[in-house]
Order: structure tokens, then sequence, then C-alpha cells
């Protein structure tokens, strides 16, 4: 099975794509200097969030997914040099509504885990497609 969704996005960053299956995915990262958030090589959450949302949206594999909330837990640090391996599971679906298990380890230890509901959109979101089911539409001043 090959990826339909995110293919512009840089490897480097966002961690390589791995095994693919409907329903279930996994990508690594390999960590950076440029990604540390210290001088003592502490690397920024930001990143090791970036893979498990990647991970996700692999997992649903559809080429209009959006990210619509997470709730994740940070469970131990991340040094640079080390590689850092999320894993996807859709655990619900229901209409355009996909919720997306997730869980980074490097090697055995588990660093981040939680849960992502993502939603597959009619059309790209930047094509103007309505906001996802249950969230409201940005307010402008006036």
């Amino acid at each position: 099975m090959q990826p339909i969704t995110h293919l512009g996005i840089d490897h480097a960053l966002c961690g390589v794509p791995g095994q693919l299956s409907p329903g279930r995915a996994t990508a690594s990262l390999m960590t950076t200097s440029k990604m540390a958030a210290d001088d003592r090589g502490l690397v920024h959450g930001g990143f090791v969030f970036g893979l498990a949302d990647h991970a996700a949206m692999l997992a649903v594999n559809d080429p209009n997914v959006v990210l619509g909330s997470a709730s994740t837990r940070f469970l131990a640090p991340v040094r640079v040099g080390e590689v850092v391996t999320a894993s996807a599971q859709v655990t619900e679906e229901k209409g355009r509504k996909r919720v997306v298990r997730v869980q980074a380890q490097v090697g055995e230890r588990v660093v981040l885990s939680g849960e992502l509901v993502c939603f597959v959109l009619d059309q790209h979101v930047l094509d103007g497609a309505a906001a996802p089911p249950g969230r409201s539409e940005p307010r402008t001043a006036g």
C-alpha cells in the first residue's frame, strides 16, 4: 500500500513513512541538532508531535485528511541523534471523523502517547471546504 496523503511533506522534519496498511501506519524520524531546544541536546516536542501527526495522517491515508484536535502526553525526553518511531491506528470511523491512537517510541521507551481526531473533507481544506464538524468558523472583529 502506498501513501496518498501528505506527499509533499519534508521527511527530514516529520518522518519517513514505514509500514502502511488500512487504518494503520508507522513513520520514523532521525533527530538532528537542528531540532534541539537547548545546548544539552533536548529535542523540541513539536518535532515528536509532528511525527505522530504524520503517522496519523498516513493511517487515515486520504488526500483531504486534516487534523481537528489532539490529546497527547509527552512521557519521556528525546535526545538529538535518537530515532523516534511513531505508530498510528484508526480506532473509530464515523462519517468524516477518524479517531487515531498514536504512540511514539525510541527503542522500547515510549516518549509520546495520545489520540488525534482527524476529518476527511470532500475537497482540499484550502479549496474553501467548510470547517470540520464541531468546529466553528473563525470570527472577525467588527
